[in-house]
């Protein structure tokens, strides 16, 4: 080695030492210059506001009690024994009293010296719900109207060192908007009446809030309209400059290189140049200078946008696609002597785009990421809980990766609820989730033709569009959930017409400029280049919505009015299903967590409050589901597993409908993911985060690479098979005709290749093809598709309703054995056992696997994780087949 190499390298590890000191003395500062900041989230106490007409029949709730910020009434009433747990029993109508109360919270807190001494400080509300007046030692400071809004409030000047009260009421949202409301000659079609008495069914208030509107009731969840103060209280001081907001816009983004611009917006107090730098802090923790400027900033608001350039980037890609790479990037405003201020955010580098195609039949609904058609797999969110504040991060984790190990790349977060939080979001980025967001209107026509309305929704949209951009994972916002074809189709538009056609077009024109002009336009100047969709269904305002040549689609013909059989989902191909669903109860252990076994029953009280459907009288319908492919029962634990049965099988029929008809249908999602609480619903995942049969079925239907075999009720079978992944795969495709107790009948075997992103149908049978004789009530046809590196993926055909088909006993044998990694359940079955489920009762074990069929003379090992002891789970162990239901020639 030559000494000036020599030289070279000792000075270029010199400067990389020094280089890498300034970077933690600049991260230090960055740290000590950040805003100081004091969430005041100790000491509140909270009461019924006094002169508030509920306290002569609540005189309890009069005095001051503790109050957890963030929180909510209900919740803080539950915690000081004043009222019972919401989600136990039956006590919804003893509570509706909470919602039409004021409520007043207050807390005192000490000014930090920074805040003391510092040129600027701001209180950030950043949420409450949903009427509050805020006090600061006896200043009025705020009347805020809209719970999804964050509020900032100067209060420089105001602060005390010492014992700062703040103070807030809360106003109840029906008393307030009832007199209104009830002033209207035509009144505004709400959602789900109240069945309680607190407000009058033709004058619902709720629409007219700005407030989550599931509190109200849904036909999913209780009527809790709660109040309170839902998110943090934050006291922001500074001297220099406040970072407002950093964006991350991704002007173009392939796999030679990433063309984006850092967007900050910030809050400055005295004017002046600075030196601005962006760190970039790669997938693979690599951090380098991605961008730099001298700027000039004056005193306010200002806007800077800085361009930045990766080469070779790591690129986001949704589930089953390519990996969640994801960048960092932190940005820090310096005077020339120390950082006075800086944000880090972060993102994915990904292209997005919503594909609107013309054809012969209409016009594509489907989305490119990184420019691969991406078949949408997955399932509508709901809230997570009746009262937000105490939903964790660990519960949104266990839904969130519940939906990945389903194998689904999509949810659509529905608009009845609130913009989920950005733990919500970051979950989705790390796994994979594209997230199709509706604003926060789930149902009800509302006042839009106000125009002081419509400003409070424009600002509730930037803040959360502004909050949520960043996030590779947003796909599309979305105006509304099903406003437009309320209008259109159910009767609300055409009997407003018909009574006063001047309002009636105020209302509808109120409605266009919302959705059609002001929602577009926030989508548009701070989305980040995300589309905007006006409602859900809908073909973006086209004269008809909801229909399957272009546009998105509801389908509810199944479940709803005329309540088809599942059968008839193969009558409906759509560009792409945005909402369709059947109901099921949850498993036993979440039934036992609100009801008794004594209160337990199809028609009784308890079982009755935790369902929503038709006022408490869902289990009418959901039996119909159950009679049309297994009978009757009237035993409640039997009508809980066959409702499971019912739903994941017939849900399974319409998502593999849907691959089947890929490229025209680009998207299955069904209603819905989560719960709200424990209760009946449509749900995959209950409140618990434990599965329904639908939850494993979904994650077979859902795979990859799969088979569809599908019998309509002509009697013709369909076989397809599904390829998801973006390159070809080769396998074998075997067919067993074979009778319930193991007679084999016919077997094929095919080498196939399928294409990338594609859907094949490789063969047609009537049954007379595949049956060639043979009885129909005690005959199946199975599809096998083996492929290299993927799961077996199985199709079976039944050519008669379970009810109908000859049930013998399976001689199911179910042995746990231990393990290295825990224990292994080993399953074998002589003649066939359909709808298999495994349960340990109240002990809490994960199986691999769950709601599996197996055919005759089939064996099967599945890994059992618990902490219970191997003694105690053979205990516990049931395992159900549909023969233990339906054994005999005609079922039950």
């Amino acid at each position: 080695m030559s000494m000036r190499f020599l030289l070279q390298s000792l000075l270029q590890s010199l400067l990389r030492l020094l280089f890498g000191l300034w970077l933690v003395a600049g991260a230090a500062s960055a740290m000590a210059q950040t805003p100081g900041e004091l969430v005041i989230g100790k000491g509140w106490t909270f009461r019924l506001l006094p002169g508030n007409a509920q306290l002569a029949s609540h005189p309890e709730a009069a005095a001051w009690k503790a109050a957890a910020v963030p929180g909510t009434v209900h919740t803080d009433l539950f915690a000081n024994k004043l009222v019972p747990d919401p989600y136990v029993g039956a006590p919804e109508a003893s509570l509706q009293w909470i919602g039409l109360a004021d409520w007043e919270y207050r807390t005192r807190f000490d000014a930090p010296r920074a805040a003391q001494g510092s040129a600027r400080s701001d209180l950030v509300f950043e949420g409450l719900d949903t009427y509050a007046e805020v006090w600061l030692n006896g200043d009025r400071l705020l009347a805020a109207d809209n719970a999804f809004r964050t509020w900032r409030v100067p209060v420089q000047g105001k602060l005390r060192a010492k014992g700062n009260e703040l103070r807030i009421v809360l106003r109840s949202p029906i008393t307030r908007l009832l007199p209104q409301v009830q002033a209207m000659p035509h009144k505004l079609a709400g959602n789900y009446p109240s069945p309680y008495g607190d407000e009058p069914a033709d004058a619902m208030t709720g629409n007219f809030a700005r407030k989550p509107g599931y509190h109200y009731g849904w036909d999913w969840g209780p009527r809790y309209v709660t109040a309170g103060i839902w998110k943090p209280v934050v006291l922001q001081s500074w001297d220099v400059v406040r970072i407002a907001d950093l964006q991350l816009r991704q002007d173009h983004v392939d796999a030679a290189r990433a063309e984006m611009t850092a967007v900050l917006s910030a809050d400055v107090v005295r004017g002046g140049s600075f030196d601005l730098r962006l760190w970039q802090t790669a997938p693979d923790g690599k951090r380098s200078l991605a961008a730099q400027q001298r700027a000039l900033l004056r005193a306010g608001d200002n806007r800077v946008e800085l361009p930045v350039h990766v080469d070779h980037p790591q690129r986001w890609f949704p589930n089953g696609y390519g990996a969640q790479a994801l960048y960092r990037y932190t940005l820090e405003i310096s005077d020339g002597k120390a950082v006075v201020a800086s944000k880090s955010t972060r993102t994915g580098l990904r292209s997005i785009a919503l594909r609107r195609d013309a054809d012969d039949k209409g016009r594509s609904f489907y989305f490119t990421v990184n420019d691969i058609p991406v078949f949408a797999k997955g399932a509508n969110t709901i809230p997570f809980d009746m009262f937000q504040p105490r939903v964790s991060k660990a519960q949104l984790r266990s839904v969130l990766q519940s939906a990945r190990d389903a194998n689904m790349n999509f949810l659509r977060s529905w608009g009845g609820g609130y913009y989920e939080s950005d733990e919500f979001f970051d979950l989705a980025d790390e796994l994979g989730l594209l997230v199709w967001q509706d604003f926060m209107f789930g149902g009800g026509m509302p006042p839009a033709y106000e125009d002081a309305f419509r400003a409070n929704v424009i600002a509730e949209a930037r803040d959360n569009v502004r909050r949520l951009r960043n996030h590779p994972s947003i796909a599309l916002w979305c105006g509304n959930n099903e406003e437009e074809i309320a209008w259109k189709y159910w009767g609300p538009g055409q009997a407003m017409m018909k009574a006063d056609p001047a309002f009636a077009t105020k209302v509808w024109s109120g409605y266009v400029q919302l959705f059609g002009t002001d929602l577009r336009k926030v989508v548009a100047e701070e989305g980040g280049g995300v589309a905007y969709w006006a409602s859900s269904p809908s073909d973006d305002l086209a004269e008809a919505a909801n229909t399957p040549a272009s546009g998105d689609m509801h389908y509810w013909e199944v479940w709803g009015n005329p309540a088809h059989p599942p059968s008839k989902y193969l009558e409906i191909t759509p560009r792409f299903m945005s909402e369709y669903g059947l109901q099921a109860w949850p498993v036993q252990r979440t039934i036992d967590a609100f009801a008794k076994r004594g209160e337990q029953g199809i028609a009784t009280p308890v079982i009755e409050a935790h369902q929503k459907f038709l006022a408490g009288k869902g289990n009418e319908r959901l039996m119909k589901y159950v009679d049309y492919e297994f009978g009757e029962t009237s035993d409640f634990n039997a009508f809980v597993y066959l409702s499971q049965a019912a739903q994941a099988e017939g849900i399974e029929l319409a998502a593999l409908h849907h691959r089947a008809n890929r490229p025209f249908t680009m998207g299955s999602l069904y209603w819905q993911l989560n719960d709200v609480w424990p209760g009946a619903s449509w749900s995959s995942v209950d409140w618990f985060g434990r599965w329904k049969a639908l939850q494993f079925h979904a994650r077979r239907f859902y795979a990859p690479v799969a088979v569809a075999a599908l019998r309509d009720t002509a009697g013709h079978t369909t076989v397809s098979l599904l390829n998801d992944r973006p390159h070809a795969v080769r396998g074998e495709l075997r067919l067993r005709v074979m009778t319930v107790d193991g007679k084999l009948l016919r077997e094929e075997r095919k080498p196939v290749e399928l294409a990338p992103l594609s859907a094949t149908r490789m063969a047609e049978y009537a049954d007379a093809d595949l049956l060639a004789g043979a009885a129909p009530a005690s005959t199946i046809a199975a599809f096998d598709l083996q492929v290299v590196g993927e799961p077996a993926a199985r199709g079976v055909v039944y050519f008669k309703a379970a009810k109908q088909m000859t049930w013998n006993d399976p001689r199911l044998q179910a042995t746990l054995r231990s393990s290295s990694d825990g224990y292994v359940l080993d399953l074998h079955a002589d003649q066939l056992a359909r709808a298999v489920w495994i349960d340990f009762g109240d002990i809490d074990a994960d199986v691999a696997d769950n709601a599996v069929t197996l055919l005759p003379g089939e064996s099967l090992s599945l890994r059992v994780r618990s902490k219970a002891g191997l003694a105690s789970l053979r205990k516990s162990l049931r395992v159900r087949t549909l023969a233990d239901i339906l054994a005999g020639p005609a079922g039950l």
